[in-house]
């Protein structure tokens, strides 16, 4: 079973990604760690970000052992992933290698912005995660700030702002809801009340897939 997962940033997808990969027993991959750490690398060997041969490089060449999770989860790695996504050969690059982590055997959950729609247009189960802009913020600048970031809640608010837009508006893999996703809204619910609403989506699934084997 592939379970695709997209949604904005600060959304939960995340968080529900890693619950329901706990609960099946599947593998998961976040997506956006890959262009995360694309971006990382980026800036580290002062590569030019208008220039998108050299992303595709940066790409191709990519080990995420060599970054870790506090280095990929900074304001100014977020920004950095936003704009790597963008270009397409960046995109291209890392396709292949998010499909094959998809096909695995027992399948895998995946969470990213464009997995439904362009990944795994096949998935199984795709859901939608999204949360006002202000309760994703406020979510986010909070993480942000108890690990020592000096930006304001209302430099967050417009930095999502500016993410959102530029994803939502790139010319490849936009982020975009896939028309037959189920929607979970998560701002105002606790994230055990969003991993429930994403069971069930997928408890529903299984149970249809039960009944169409049945002799």
């Amino acid at each position: 079973m592939i379970i695709a997962i997209d949604g904005t940033l600060a959304s939960g997808k995340g968080t529900i990604a890693r619950r329901l990969s706990a609960w099946y027993g599947l593998a998961h991959m976040d997506t956006g760690r890959l262009y995360r750490a694309t971006g990382v690398a980026a800036l580290n060997k002062n590569v030019d970000f208008d220039d998108p041969d050299a992303l595709a490089d940066v790409a191709r060449t990519l080990d995420l052992n060599d970054y870790s999770e506090e280095e990929l989860r900074t304001a100014e790695a977020g920004q950095a992933a936003s704009k790597v996504a963008a270009v397409p050969d960046v995109r291209a690059a890392l396709l292949e290698l998010q499909r094959a982590f998809a096909n695995q055997a027992g399948g895998a959950v995946l969470d990213g912005r464009d997995i439904g729609t362009v990944v795994c247009p096949e998935a199984d189960v795709k859901l939608w995660v999204d949360a006002s802009v202000e309760v994703r913020a406020t979510r986010r600048w909070k993480e942000l700030t108890e690990k020592g970031e000096t930006l304001s809640l209302q430099e967050m608010i417009a930095q999502l702002k500016e993410r959102d837009d530029r994803d939502k508006n790139r010319a490849d893999a936009p982020m975009i809801a896939a028309a037959d996703s189920v929607l979970i809204d998560t701002t105002h619910l606790t994230i055990d009340a969003a991993v429930d609403k994403a069971r069930a989506a997928v408890d529903t699934v299984i149970a249809q897939t039960s009944e169409r084997s049945e002799p």
